[in-house]
């Protein structure tokens, strides 16, 4: 193996780690192919069915914001294909940080690693924010109200003049409460998961049932409005750039194969709860999406509950309540899945010797990272209580694109340096395949604001102080 900042691990070394002192020794296998694939549901299944599919029909795509879901969702299907053929390869934890650790060597694998910590723990807080959101609106129809300073993110506006939140205390306490059912057990975690998407999913589907039953066909016509004369604004452009818009509604599918070091059978079971998860969500996306563009005409959907309009255009009071109710519950998973995930990377890196031991130290009555997930918690639940959601939501983006255009890389790199490697599940049509997912993930990412990569520059700035200061010296290989 070589030395110094390029050092790569071998595949032997992850498979020796898996079972060996340094990763996985202490990690209960407790989830199989269904615990897995409702892992990925949901991640996946949360603000983007709830909020997004308005926002991108009525500004961008219009009805064929349909089309819109179907090219994001083949995007993601590609990365999905690339991190199933990983996950089957190399069954550990770390997810994209190890797969890159294996053909990249260690700076990126640091990179990409820091990359996740920002993903992950951005799309935790922008998420509990959201919650936050949808509870104080469920309540209000309920005719409780929560007061004003207490439930809007600091220095944002809640509505009545001369008052601004000072922290937001339901965004906190969700993480917290998340926080505490992630430290008891990652066999419990994962069973209130499996309750929390199974009620999401049945409310999603009577959405489309029943708002079936009220389509409109001429709300329809023309399913292609024409390009306002500005990219982006209707016409193909439109469904491009609705495309890229809705494309983030995708993102957390890639934390199923965190949970590599929890699977039984993870050559299995893993490649099937990304691909299954992935194609359930596609479908159910794009089921909303006509039904709300037919219920609704797609003008009138630039609003951040978008199924609530379509509602109340079908009558049906008890169903608006229950899908406030479901989208709490598809936001919960969101952000029980990102903190579950978020540990299991900094436990990979620290593993390797990259961070502190603290958080590789596995709790001998849980069985969980339970220390690394309490500080992990505590820190997101602060950010979630203090920052606007605007704000946390342009830091999640580009980490995530980075780490998807890498797991295409990877894939290609160790089809050349390991090929005679058995691998359980082979991404069809290589390399071509996972060079177009790359293309796909560099693409979006260059659309995204200068703002967001200043960000970005800064964030890794601080992350390479610590790998020069702290992780390349105490790196361990092997």
């Amino acid at each position: 193996m070589t030395r110094g900042f390029l050092a790569r691990k071998t595949i032997e070394d992850l498979r020796a780690d898996e079972g060996g002192e340094t990763r996985g020794a202490g990690l209960a296998r407790s989830l199989g192919p269904i615990s897995l694939t409702a892992l990925g549901v949901g991640a996946i299944i949360g603000a983007g069915i709830f909020v997004l599919t308005g926002a991108a029909a009525a500004r961008y795509a219009g009805p064929a914001v349909i089309l819109s879901f179907a090219l994001a969702g083949l995007a993601c299907a590609v990365v999905a294909l690339c991190y199933a053929e990983l996950a089957a390869l190399i069954p550990v934890s770390g997810s994209t940080y190890s797969y890159v650790y294996a053909s990249l060597g260690e700076i990126f694998a640091w990179i990409i690693g820091w990359d996740l910590v920002l993903e992950y723990a951005m799309g935790a807080a922008t998420v509990a924010v959201g919650w936050s959101g949808y509870l104080v609106s469920l309540l209000a129809s309920l005719g409780l109200r929560l007061p004003p300073q207490f439930t809007a993110p600091a220095g944002a506006a809640t509505g009545i003049a001369g008052v601004t939140g000072l922290f937001n205390v339901p965004a906190a306490a969700v993480v917290a409460i998340i926080t505490g059912l992630l430290v008891l057990g990652t066999r419990e975690s994962a069973r209130v998961n499996n309750v929390m998407v199974g009620f999401k999913l049945a409310v999603v589907l009577v959405v489309i049932l029943v708002g079936g039953l009220h389509v409109v066909p001429a709300h329809w016509s023309p399913f292609l409005p024409a390009n306002s004369g500005e990219f982006g604004h209707f016409g193909w452009s439109g469904v491009l750039r609705g495309a890229a818009v809705v494309f983030f509604a995708y993102i957390g599918f890639d934390a199923v194969s965190t949970a590599a070091q929890e699977a039984h059978e993870p050559q299995r079971s893993v490649p099937v709860g990304l691909v299954a998860s992935l194609m359930i969500c596609t479908a159910l996306y794009i089921g909303v999406a006509a039904v709300l563009t037919g219920v609704v005409p797609f003008q009138k959907l630039d609003r951040p509950d978008p199924i609530s309009a379509a509602i109340d255009v079908i009558g049906l009071p008890w169903l608006a309540v229950t899908v406030k109710f479901a989208a709490l519950s598809g936001l919960t998973t969101v952000i029980l899945v990102l903190l579950f995930g978020q540990t299991r990377i900094l436990y990979a890196m620290a593993s390797d010797g990259l961070l502190p031991a603290f958080f590789s130290r596995v709790s001998p009555r849980f069985r969980t990272p339970a220390a690394s997930q309490s500080l992990i918690g505590l820190l997101v639940g602060a950010i979630a209580g203090l920052a606007p959601i605007d704000l946390l939501g342009e830091m999640v983006s580009i980490g995530t694109l980075a780490a998807f255009a890498l797991v295409c890389v990877a894939v290609i790199y160790l089809r050349r340096s390991h090929p005679e490697r058995p691998r359980p599940f082979r991404v069809p049509g290589s390399p071509a395949i996972p060079t177009l997912g790359a293309l796909a993930c560099l693409g979006l990412m260059a659309g995204l604001p200068w703002e967001t990569w200043a960000r970005l520059l800064v964030w890794l700035a601080l992350g390479m102080a610590i790998y020069f200061s702290y992780g390349h010296r105490h790196a361990r290989i092997g």
